[in-house]
């Protein structure tokens, strides 16, 4: 692997893209250290991070910076959202989905356009709730306006929040465009790996809490971090080995004569990802349970906290549900079925048209499936393992392995295409 990451050095457009990308990820952390004026981060941070639930998934999702409230607080998760939605419309609205299908690249660059409108939009939604948090939590103490107007500090706060938000958008498209590919995964991939430290530091405290007999806080047996570290190491072996798992489903093309050349006669194959849907399914997230609420609403947040049955069941069905719903976005078997029709192609033992389509749509249902139970064992595992061990806010839990790891499998397959068009060993040899 050294061997192969000094010959892509030796690429000069490579070696270009690379730096490029690692230029853009210092000027991200830059601004995730970067405060917002007018906020107090140190309690901020102390608040956030005992209130858990929600709090919790978007503190490991943006890294640090959102419990520092700093300028790229709200990092990708507008522009995520974005796309989710426009994505979704695209199904729902046909002036969408034709300029979708029909409209080329002028089409991509307007549904592009009308993403990055609508992630502005969720943006300044995001940073009034976020400062509306931020203004009714401890009664304002995490507010200091120093002595200025308190509707000018919250439009200095919301309009920082979108600000940051746009320009990390701007960033990743940057490095899409002129580094080595996936800038918004990447920035989703620095922002969750910012949180190793933290995750590391509790992990010591723990341990040491341990050994000198302090029982009042998290307490962590030697053995326990062992086995954290291994039970981390097996999920990535998982998530790779399923990232990378298909099911095959053979084609064949008829023969046809047209004048005297003989065309088709081939074999080939539709690629069914086992985990078509991505992490998409594990964005659910109830609320987290909070200490000062009572009476019924009090009742509810402990009802769905974290850390309860009530919530790991549901967490569980609804990424189950929703990963059948994104597949069905995501491969249409009737389309699929009409298209091998049109070229000639059939499966072996079915015949073209519907049975065809009942078919896939049978295997596809069988992958999905399967998929969806290893998404929702990957979510549920960090969380009953940090109901045992009284620790659940470990920094990394499933749902961050599983973009981790995907984002670094996306980017090793792209280093690796561009250094076979120039006859290098890549990293997967």
């Amino acid at each position: 692997m050294i061997e192969t990451i000094r010959n892509a050095w030796k690429i000069p457009e490579l070696r270009k893209k690379i730096l490029f990308t690692v230029f853009a990820l210092l000027i991200f952390r830059l601004g995730s250290v970067v405060p917002v004026p007018f906020i107090n981060s140190d309690l901020l941070s102390n608040t956030l991070n005992s209130m858990g639930g929600i709090f919790s998934l978007l503190g490991t999702m943006n890294g640090t910076a959102f419990s520092m409230a700093a300028v790229f607080a709200l990092g990708v998760q507008p522009y995520i959202n974005s796309s989710i939605i426009i994505q979704l419309l695209t199904v729902a609205i046909p002036a969408l989905e034709r300029l979708q299908r029909d409209g080329g690249e002028e089409g991509r660059k307007k549904i592009a356009a009308i993403t990055r409108y609508v992630t502005v939009a969720i943006a300044l939604f995001q940073g009034f709730g976020y400062y509306t948090l931020i203004r009714t939590t401890n009664d304002g103490a995490l507010l200091d306006t120093a002595g200025l107007p308190g509707w000018w500090a919250a439009i200095v706060i919301i309009l920082c929040f979108t600000a940051g938000s746009a320009f990390v958008m701007w960033l990743g498209e940057q490095i899409t465009e002129f580094g080595i590919g996936n800038g918004i995964s990447i920035i989703l991939f620095a922002g969750i790996l910012s949180r190793v430290p933290s995750m590391v530091a509790t992990l010591y405290t723990g341990i040491r809490n341990n050994l000198d007999g302090v029982t009042d806080q998290f307490n962590l047996p030697w053995w326990g971090a062992i086995l954290i570290v291994i039970g981390m190491l097996a999920i990535v072996v998982l998530i790779v080995f399923i990232q990378n798992s298909e099911r095959r489903i053979p084609v064949q093309y008829a023969k046809r004569v047209v004048g005297r050349k003989m065309y088709g006669g081939q074999s080939s194959h539709i690629p069914l990802k086992v985990n078509m849907s991505g992490v998409m399914p594990i964005i659910f997230m109830f609320f987290g349970k909070s200490t000062e609420s009572e009476g019924a609403w009090g009742t509810f947040l402990t009802i769905f906290d974290t850390t309860s049955v009530v919530y790991i069941v549901i967490y569980f069905l609804l990424i189950v549900g929703f990963s059948y719903f994104y597949s069905t976005m995501q491969f249409n078997p009737v389309e699929v079925a009409n298209n091998l029709k049109k070229n000639g192609g059939f499966i072996p033992g079915f015949r073209p048209g519907k049975p065809t389509a009942d078919f896939i749509h049978k295997v596809l249902g069988k992958i999905t499936m399967f998929g969806a139970l290893y998404l929702a064992i990957i979510a549920i595992a960090p969380i009953i393992t940090g109901a045992v061990i009284g620790q659940s806010s470990l920094a990394i839990g499933g749902t961050s392995i599983i973009i981790v790891v995907g984002v670094a499998l996306e980017t090793t397959k792209a280093l690796e295409a561009q250094m076979l068009m120039r006859h290098y060993k890549g990293f997967l040899e």
